[in-house]
């Protein structure tokens, strides 16, 4: 690795596209086919059961959707500042650009974006990835950026999230990001058997574990959470400072898991005060008035039938037979 007039040459790269990533796209599709297969089978359903099934299959599909999805979005914490920065190392350069940084369970997603792109002879556009999951070294990337000349505005970004950084959040984001993403799984898990128990069904039952869901979604918020236990360092560019909020993968796990809250209680409580009224949206009473349209239609053997309701007649013994 040698210098050119001081400064790192750039190397072209792979970059991460921000938000969403290849795994993303597909999971989406995955429940878009999912949805798609269910919504065929409408026209076949006759009267309102036709409504509520439809209710009931995209209400649990948007909820494994999302458990899903949110895992492997970049943007559970973000900020964006505009800001006259310096461009390269070693370099009095100024650039006018936005920076971002988009914090998600796995990693971190920074992007820097000139005004215009084109300034410096050059086409400011980048949008960088660093993981620091368990199976991802979180210092060998930043040192492979280092060695790539990646512009300062990102590298002085990537540094406050090192091991040897003096911020120390290195491992608070790891370990808190780790453990959301493994309660989500759960969350997960406990969808699929709500989804069983509705088809048995067991409806009382299918209520608890949404609302089981719900809570591991709401214990996931509170695992990522700690991180703000450690307070962050200040990122200043010049005079902006870059302050980073929630992002939309946490309102969105938020407001999903209140969802399933409602759900579930609304499931829970008309069990025990409107038993009909939900089994009138689940498609239940159907199939109670099929059963008993079926069980009218009785063939009786009639000779067995004479057999069994003629009394019996009474036994007479002759002396010679005694």
């Amino acid at each position: 690795m040698t210098l050119f007039d001081g400064v790192y040459p750039f190397y072209p790269q792979q970059r991460k596209s921000f938000v969403f990533d290849i795994s993303t796209i597909i999971v989406i599709i995955v429940f878009l086919t999912l949805a798609c297969s269910f919504l065929i089978i409408i026209p076949g359903i006759r009267g309102r059961a036709r409504l509520y099934w439809l209710i009931r299959v995209l209400l649990s599909l948007v909820i494994g959707v999302v458990i899903v999805v949110v895992q492997y979005t970049s943007d559970w914490e973000s900020g964006w500042v505009k800001a006259n920065t310096s461009y390269k190392s070693f370099s009095h350069a100024l650039v006018n650009a936005d920076i971002g940084l988009h914090v998600g369970l796995t990693g971190v997603n920074i992007t820097l974006v000139g005004n215009p792109v084109n300034q410096v002879n050059e086409t400011i556009n980048y949008n960088e990835y660093f993981a620091w999951s368990f199976d991802a070294d979180y210092d060998h990337s930043y040192n492979e950026g280092l060695e790539k000349g990646l512009p300062s505005p990102i590298l002085y970004l990537a540094e406050k999230f090192t091991s040897q950084s003096p911020c120390g959040v290195h491992n608070q984001y790891r370990i808190s990001g780790h453990y959301t993403s493994a309660v989500l799984w759960v969350a997960f898990c406990s969808w699929l058997i709500s989804n069983i128990l509705f088809s048995m069904p067991a409806l009382v039952y299918g209520g608890y574990m949404v609302l089981v869901t719900g809570a591991f979604m709401i214990f996931s918020l509170l695992s990522f959470s700690t991180v703000r236990n450690s307070p962050m360092c200040a990122i200043k560019f010049g005079s902006a400072s870059l302050h980073i909020v929630y992002g939309g993968s946490f309102w969105l796990t938020l407001a999903v898991g209140l969802l399933c809250f409602i759900i579930g209680v609304t499931v829970v409580t008309l069990h025990f005060f409107s038993l009909d009224l939900l089994k009138t949206f689940f498609d239940l009473h159907v199939d109670e008035a099929e059963e008993c349209q079926e069980m009218t239609e009785v063939y009786v053997n009639q000779r067995f039938m004479n057999n069994t309701l003629s009394p019996p007649q009474p036994s007479t013994h002759s002396p010679q037979s005694i």
